[in-house]
């Protein structure tokens, strides 16, 4: 059915998604992207269809098999139910702020991260470094876009520090309301193409994603001019169509950005304080007072910020605590899950003559 794949395109649907179809799925199945998700409801879309199913998870064991925005769905061609959900191809996710350890899935099957931030006290570099690693580790494409530049004094400054990081090759500046500079931004939102958008409230996601799609629907909000910080404007998590073919996902303004399973993304974002390790004379180094330490040779020769090894320092430990957290709390689950299968299967014996 080739007509069918040519439309499941203009959805996000690739090679990576047609290779785990079995023979009979499109006879049997309709393949749906989840375009939304609400408290009791999934929104799902695709060729001829836009409907809304129950929330759905693959393993009832592991949260994060959960559908989320961005996902696919093999829904049942007669009854629409779901059959199962493919494989991703890229997961976006953090640790849920608070003293919990359960995961946030932010949004699945992204081709490219918009990491936006306004040329003011909006603009932080550990933040940055953490949305960095996250997409590194999703294995996304980053892109830094800086806001609010017309309201800038020197907007080059902002421009040059982003640049400055090892891990960002692409950082555009534009005016979120003006349509031309707006267009800069088309090549990661051709057909197919799919568009996440991070940062903290108030830095003009919304406004970016109206210049995008085409559309004055989506609300928007300042930040305050006291302190440079947003108003929450985004309360949910959803997929948008684009005029250029692509789809552009929306996210709450994220306050806090707690990392999970990203340390080969940490590795790609600290690149040069990775490869500088590598020179050092013990391979346990600490990086503190060992002797022949290339990072602290590197620090004292002023190649390398003694602050950039800090905040390397600090988003390790929180990454390895947080996966190991997670990890433990994974497998106890999947322990208490199958004692409760096993207890339910025994009583049921027990009771059959």
């Amino acid at each position: 059915m080739t007509y069918q794949m040519t439309d499941l395109a203009e959805f996000g649907w690739n090679p990576h998604f047609s290779a785990q179809l079995e023979p009979d799925d499109l006879e049997q199945a309709v393949p749906v992207r989840v375009t939304a998700v609400h408290r009791g409801a999934v929104s799902v879309a695709g060729p001829g269809v836009d409907i809304s199913i129950p929330p759905y998870r693959s393993d009832p064991d592991d949260s994060e098999t959960t559908a989320t925005v961005g996902d696919w769905l093999l829904l049942d061609a007669e009854t629409h139910r779901p059959r199962r959900m493919l494989p991703r191809q890229s997961l976006l996710k953090r640790r849920l702020a608070g003293t919990g350890r359960d995961v946030q899935l932010i949004a699945a099957n992204v081709d490219t991260l918009f990491i936006v931030t306004s040329c003011n006290q909006d603009f932080n570099i550990p933040r940055l470094e953490r949305y960095l690693a996250l997409a590194s580790e999703a294995e996304v494409t980053p892109v830094i876009i800086l806001t609010k530049a017309d309201l800038c004094d020197d907007p080059g400054a902002y421009l040059r520090q982003a640049y400055a990081l090892p891990s960002v090759h692409m950082v555009e500046s534009v005016n979120a309301l003006d349509g031309k500079e707006v267009e800069r931004l088309l090549p990661w939102c051709s057909l197919g193409q799919t568009v996440a958008l991070v940062g903290s409230s108030g830095v003009g996601k919304s406004t970016l994603i109206n210049s995008l799609t085409g559309r004055a629907d989506i609300a928007t909000q300042g930040i305050r001019d006291d302190d440079g910080k947003g108003r929450h404007t985004t309360t949910g998590r959803a997929l948008h169509r684009m005029p250029s073919g692509g789809w552009v996902v929306d996210t709450p303004g994220i306050r806090e950005l707690q990392l999970t399973d990203v340390q080969s993304g940490l590795d790609d974002v600290f690149s040069d304080i990775v490869d500088l390790a590598r020179s050092c004379r013990f391979s346990t180094c600490r990086h503190d007072t060992e002797p022949d330490c290339a990072v602290t040779a590197a620090i004292e020769a002023g190649a390398l910020e003694e602050s950039r090894l800090e905040r390397w320092r600090k988003l390790i430990a929180e990454e390895a605590f947080n996966s190991a957290s997670l990890a433990q709390r994974r497998s106890r689950d999947k322990a208490f899950g199958k004692m409760v299968k096993r207890a339910t299967k025994d009583k049921k014996d027990y009771l059959e003559p």
